[in-house]
């Protein structure tokens, strides 16, 4: 059940989500001595999707959003006051005591629901590949093994950029376009290490993602990451849809350049002779963000998306949910999920390894939310992991991957990844996600080649001021205006229609080539 439906009866101008919480929400922006239920009046104002506190709490008292601890109050607060960033925190429930808190609620498998199939799963238009995959764009790609290919990797693109030479893809209306994907690191890293290990799974998994019909990969030539060795560690191919080269064997810049275009006019015959055909949903895997998030993300755009992502499952399609931080505080409802205790087991590990990499550094899990966030009404960690999980909808939690680690299992998966979005989405297209549901308070504008991505506002106040980025209004639905099952259903159905071809708006704007992030997790020397 979606978070929203456990909304007790309050007045329009808040929103309460469970009944064992401490506050409400408010739906529109409160001046002082508003009526927020029944002898609760409030002492200030309170911007929209904010908290309110309904009961007097004492300091040093634990509060709680969606019935779920959220943090502690770092000073009295009354009935109608304000809760903030000046009245709550994380306190003590980071670390040993984050583990104390919640090792009883790990609960593993304990909410585990078996998927029930749809007997008549849903299609869209396709492309599928000879090796049975199947595809929702079709680009030519340029990787580089290292940042100092990336001038020569970014030529040969704009040689073939719609907007500056529409001629060269003129005549292959099939191919959605030729992109570079570069990056910062490849060299100055210990050749044995965790850090190109990682580099060469990420670059692996957009060698062999779907959406690319064939990839250049391009280096330098003396790099700590080198290209035979790239592929020989990956298992990748030489071959039709995979072709390496270096400047420094071809003999420069310039040559390196013609020869990049050279290459790709020799396949964008093939890449074009494809058609989209009727294909069942089961190939279809969405990678599940959040990005600006605000304090209406858990109400609205997050648990639609959660139901969008149940009846996606329910369709045989899968999805992956990351951003490790932000589901600190909210991992024992997904262990509860898991299929198996090594799966529950193996979030829980990474949960500690993010815990003992911020202490070691100095930082702390608390440190996200953002700014944004803060501004929109997010407080805590505690309570942003509980809104953002929201995106996962239900169903049982199949697996736990490594950073870009290939998905193995179909239905929902979870990848360990940071909470930046760039550097998470890029995991988990090299996991092979071909669609991206990414939903937004703040505005976030993203996109990331070559899969397409779904732009959902959490409130209608975005979708009015920056509609020339958003898909979907999901603030109708604290509005008034829609039922969240609605909403689920019609952002499962733009999902279908997204991957069948249409474009979404970070699209048309010609997002993604930038939004290639690679986490770098090494020490560079």
């Amino acid at each position: 059940m979606s978070l929203i439906e456990h909304a007790s009866e309050a007045p329009a101008s808040v929103v309460r989500l469970h009944e064992r919480d401490d506050v409400a929400i408010a739906r529109r922006p409160l001046p002082a001595g508003t009526e927020v239920a029944p002898g609760v009046t409030l002492t200030g104002p309170v911007p929209g999707a904010h908290k309110v506190a309904l009961r007097a709490i004492a300091a040093g008292e634990t509060i709680r959003r969606y019935g779920q601890i959220i943090g502690k109050a770092s000073a009295a607060i009354a009935a109608g006051d304000h809760v903030h960033v000046h009245n709550l925190d994380i306190a003590d429930l980071e670390g040993e005591a984050h583990e104390q808190a919640y090792a009883k609620d790990y609960a593993i498998g304990s909410d585990v629901v078996p998927v029930t199939p749809v007997a008549s799963p849903a299609t869209f238009m396709g492309i599928q590949r000879p090796d049975g995959r199947v595809a929702t764009r079709n680009y030519i790609g340029i990787l580089t093994s290292v940042n100092c290919s990336a001038t020569v990797a970014h030529a040969i693109a704009d040689h073939f950029r719609r907007d500056v030479h529409p001629e060269a893809l003129l005549p292959y209306a099939n191919v959605d376009g030729v992109v570079a994907l570069t990056h910062g690191v490849g060299c100055a890293v210990a050749s044995e290490g965790e850090a190109l290990a990682m580099l060469r799974r990420t670059l692996a998994g957009y060698a062999r993602h779907v959406n690319f019909a064939a990839v250049l990969v391009i280096g330098l030539g003396c790099e700590t990451n080198q290209i035979d060795a790239l592929i020989e560690a990956e298992g990748l191919e030489v071959g039709p849809r995979l072709h390496p080269f270096t400047i420094q064997q071809i003999g420069g810049t310039t040559r390196a350049i013609q020869e990049g275009i050279r290459h790709i006019h020799t396949l964008l015959e093939e890449a074009n002779q494809v058609e989209r055909t009727p294909c069942g949903a089961e190939h279809l895997r969405v990678a599940l963000q959040c990005g600006g998030s605000d304090g209406y993300s858990g109400i609205t755009a997050n648990p639609a998306l959660g139901i969008a992502v149940d009846k996606l499952i329910a369709h045989g399609g899968s999805a992956i949910l990351a951003e490790t931080p932000e589901i600190y505080g909210a991992e024992h409802l997904l262990t509860r999920r898991a299929v198996s205790p090594a799966v529950a087991e193996k979030l829980i590990e990474r949960v500690h390894w993010w815990e003992t990499f911020c202490r070691v550094r100095g930082a702390s899990l608390d440190n996200n939310p953002s700014a944004g966030n803060k501004a929109g009404g997010l407080t805590t960690i505690l309570e942003k992991s509980l809104g953002a999980i929201a995106k996962a909808g239900t169903s049982p939690l199949e697996e736990v991957l490594e950073y870009a680690e290939p998905m193995r299992a179909r239905g929902l998966a979870f990848m360990d990844s940071p909470g930046f979005d760039p550097v998470s989405v890029t995991g988990q297209v090299a996991s092979g996600c071909n669609l991206i549901a990414f939903t937004t308070g703040r505005g976030s504008a993203f996109g990331c080649a070559p899969v397409p991505s779904l732009k959902l506002s959490t409130n209608s106040a975005l979708w009015a001021h920056q509609s020339d980025d958003m898909d979907i209004n999901c603030g109708a639905l604290i509005d008034g205006e829609v039922d969240i099952d609605t909403l689920g259903e019609q952002i499962f159905q733009r999902l279908l229609t997204l991957a069948s071809g249409d474009c979404s708006k970070s699209e048309r704007h010609g997002y993604g080539q930038q939004e290639f992030v690679p986490w770098q997790i090494g020490v560079i020397t």
